[in-house]
């Protein structure tokens, strides 16, 4: 679950940014946070929310130390309290009551209770996604602001509050004109990175029945161990 937290943020920017500013370090309290970088994020969050459903394709680039670079892509999807993440490694089924995290290589299912709605491990649930920066937890601002690709992107940093949180810092990237999150990037104290990029959104979307619902018949052959 540790890289799933990183997608949604899983929030933010290149490593040039990294070396060039540092704005929250004296930062102790959330109420220390821009007032600027707030009023973009609430401008993202009220959008997303306001999708009934939405479905997000995504690559996710993880650098671990002394390890090769590796990269996923795989989708999220979301309809009220319910989402789905598929991954070719990993993939989550909350029907928003309980959540089957699927380990296809060792053909194993985890049947898990739902995280509370402000733990880590929740990070994909429609409530923390997206509002996460509001919970208390971290102090952020707007960094910079710059031309890419015909877009403009605005970039904003996030601190950990928690000294025991397992990242530095995050960053978001926003796009400017149309309010999407275009990447986020989270910084590991151990000196891995994680960085999601969204290369494309549907809002709105109709899943099947029972899209957001564990078929066991559908992964014959797997141990299931109920946590719950």
């Amino acid at each position: 679950m540790k890289y799933l937290f990183l997608l949604c943020i899983s929030v933010i920017l290149s490593g040039n940014i990294f070396a060039q500013t540092n704005k929250t370090k004296d930062y102790t309290k959330a109420a220390d946070s821009d007032a600027k970088a707030k009023a973009i994020l609430d401008k993202v969050r009220k959008k997303y929310e306001a999708y009934n459903s939405l479905e997000m394709s995504f690559t996710l680039n993880m650098e671990l130390a002394e390890q090769p670079k590796q990269t996923q892509k795989g989708k999220l999807a979301r309809q009220g309290s319910k989402y789905r993440v598929e991954m070719p490694m990993q993939s989550v089924i909350s029907d928003g009551k309980a959540l089957w995290v699927i380990f296809p290589q060792n053909k194993e299912v985890q049947i898990n209770p739902m995280p509370a709605p402000d733990e880590d491990g929740n990070f994909f649930s429609p409530e923390t996604f997206f509002n996460f920066y509001n919970k208390g937890k971290f102090a952020y601002v707007l960094v910079n602001e710059y031309a890419q690709g015909g877009k403009t992107l605005q970039q904003i940093e996030f601190k950990p509050l928690d000294k025991n949180f397992d990242y530095s810092k995050l960053r978001m990237e926003v796009d400017k004109k149309t309010n999407d999150i275009a990447s986020v990037k989270a910084f590991g104290k151990d000196g891995s990175r994680f960085t999601l990029t969204i290369s494309q959104l549907t809002p709105n979307k109709t899943f099947a029945s029972g899209y957001f619902t564990f078929d066991k018949a559908k992964y014959p052959g797997y141990h299931i161990e109920d946590l719950r």
